[in-house]
């Protein structure tokens, strides 16, 4: 389980005497996933993040496990078939709880010679899928007609007919939460709210770091025989620490905006895949909601806190409403986040960053050291076992290779079985349907713990008032087992209020803080102070989906966490 006290056994585990194999800074998808790998391996392993897991973009994705088609039309196959073989390891082995097919709709307005290029591209990444692993249905194509019956909200004018291909969809924020604490079922320290403030180098080989615990105020030192930076647009700054003008990566940071509306303001079956002047626009349909993005324009402010602007916003609205019947409005957007992509930047110079390549690369940073960047959340477990390599040296990698390719997640362990016995459980329960899938899909084999927790504690079995999506016992699962600390960290990557309601889950604030405060001990004063931080955090963000720019969107989160 990951707890507040498990977190506080992890900072002094890292610290004592015995030191560490492998030191991870950063809990994004990457980190997470290379704590997982070098566990797995035998290493005595660490991981720290400076905020909440996934906090930062591995939890502002667009929400898919995918090949990337665009990729394809680049001829970048190597990145393609890469991906594709790890969309079929999530979605069979690795997190088939979390990562499931999703189809879309590709429409097609030139009548024969579209349809045949697009069809010999969609062929030929079915293809690739095919002998890569991972099995969804092939592409189906669809006159007018057909098209419209599956899509009704499709602009008759902007189609002659489409094309229906598969891809997959994930809740990213949860992909990595589990991957961490799988990682600490198998002996791995992790420590979330920990930032690295210092390296520990002796006769200049980096030996370990300084940790700065946010939440204790307090400085502790941890040993390790190599560690490794893995975070992600915190690229730089983090080698930084290594030396005055330390080697290593350069990264552009690149934001990504997308929006959330109701799943009735949109008809279709299937999700969308738009091609743009610039790049590609998803439509993807969730249970209650839909995920509209996303964009690529270069950022250059703070990285804790990215928004939307105004202009983001409009851009999406336009370009969906290009092709939409449903005319979407401000007024129809539920939320909108924006997400910074870590992109290897080849030379220090400005550029697109559309233009800049997604692939990753290890590079050592100093002796002791070494660093990771680049990538997507699909390809992470790859990019994991190249950073583990690249640390162990390749007689010890030869040695003790990567076994992930084979490791489930907490909740994937057991799934088929769970999921089959869900309907007696549910029964028994008097989940729904809709309530059972959702469970499933969110905790998968751990199933059976949120059913115990409601009849060990009845009234934790009711929905909350202001999210009826969600349990209660949900809001105590995500401080008893997924190491929330903070309303934040319930409400954002956890319980995802954040992004699912006009209010960002203001409405259920306080009887979200009536169940965390007792599980995490905290007093009135504490748990006021918790809910008006978050309120200031909302409002902030609310107020930055109106600024003209990146500068001033980004001064106003910058008050928030300034105040």
């Amino acid at each position: 389980m990951l707890t507040a006290q498990s977190r506080a056994r992890a900072l002094e585990e890292m610290s004592d005497g015995a030191g560490l194999d492998l030191l991870v800074i950063g809990g994004g998808v990457t980190g997470a996933g290379i704590a997982v790998d070098a566990v797995t391996r035998g290493l005595r392993t660490g991981i720290v993040e400076m905020q909440d897991w996934a906090a930062g973009t591995s939890s502002r994705s667009s929400r898919l496990v995918h090949g990337g088609l665009r990729y394809l039309y680049q001829l970048d196959l190597h990145l393609v078939s890469e991906a594709l073989a790890e969309r079929g390891l999530l979605m069979e082995t690795i997190a088939p709880h979390l990562v499931h097919a999703q189809p879309f709709l590709w429409p097609l307005r030139i009548p024969l010679i579209e349809r045949g290029y697009s069809a010999l591209g969609v062929g030929l990444y079915d293809l690739i899928a095919r002998f890569r692993g991972g099995h969804v249905p092939i592409q189906r194509h669809y006159d007018k007609a057909g098209a419209l019956g599956l899509f009704p909200d499709i602009r008759p004018s902007r189609l002659t007919g489409a094309i229906r291909f598969y891809d997959a969809r994930v809740d990213d924020a949860r992909l990595v939460i589990d991957l961490v604490r799988t990682a600490v079922s198998y002996g791995a320290f992790a420590a979330s709210r920990t930032r690295v403030v210092g390296l520990v180098r002796h006769h200049g080989v980096v030996t370990g770091a300084v940790l700065h615990d946010l939440e204790a105020d307090r400085e502790i030192t941890v040993r390790a025989r190599h560690v490794v930076n893995a975070t992600g647009v915190w690229t730089e700054q983090t080698q930084a620490l290594a030396a005055p003008t330390p080697k290593g990566l350069k990264v552009l940071a690149s934001k990504g905006v997308h929006i959330v509306v109701p799943k009735e303001r949109i008809r279709g079956r299937t999700g969308l895949f738009l091609r743009t002047e610039k790049s590609v626009l998803f439509i993807i349909p969730w249970p209650d909601y839909w995920v509209i993005g996303t964009t690529d324009t270069a950022w250059s402010e703070q990285r804790e806190h990215p928004v939307a602007t105004a202009a983001d916003i409009d851009y999406i609205l336009d370009h969906a409403n290009a092709v939409l019947r449903s005319r979407l409005t401000r007024d129809d957007i539920l939320a909108s986040y924006a997400g910074l992509r870590p992109l290897l930047q080849p030379l220090a110079v400005a550029g697109d960053s559309a233009k800049v390549s997604r692939e990753h690369t290890v590079a050592r940073v100093a002796p002791g050291m070494s660093a990771i960047a680049g990538g997507k959340l699909t390809t992470y477990r790859t990019m994991a076992e190249d950073a583990v390599d690249f640390a162990l040296g390749a007689e010890r990698a030869k040695a003790q290779p990567s076994i992930t390719r084979r490791i489930q997640l907490v909740g994937a362990v057991g799934y088929e079985a769970t999921r089959a016995q869900a309907g007696p459980v549910a029964g028994r329960m008097g989940w729904d349907r809709h309530r059972t899938e959702h469970l499933l899909y969110r905790y998968g084999s751990e199933l059976p713990v949120i059913a115990e927790m409601v009849r060990t504690d009845p009234d934790l079995g009711r929905p909350l008032a202001a999210a009826p999506t969600y349990l209660r016992a949900e809001v105590a699962f995500a401080v008893t087992h997924e190491g929330a600390l903070h309303l934040e960290d319930v409400l954002r990557q956890r319980v995802r209020l954040a992004y699912e309601q006009p209010d960002g889950g203001c409405a259920a604030l306080d009887e979200v803080g009536a169940i965390v405060a007792p599980l995490l001990g905290w007093d009135d004063a504490i748990l006021e102070r918790e809910k008006e931080a978050y309120r200031r955090q909302v409002e902030a963000q609310r107020a930055a989906a109106e600024a003209p720019d990146d500068a001033t969107a980004s001064a106003l989160m910058e008050s928030v966490r300034t105040a």
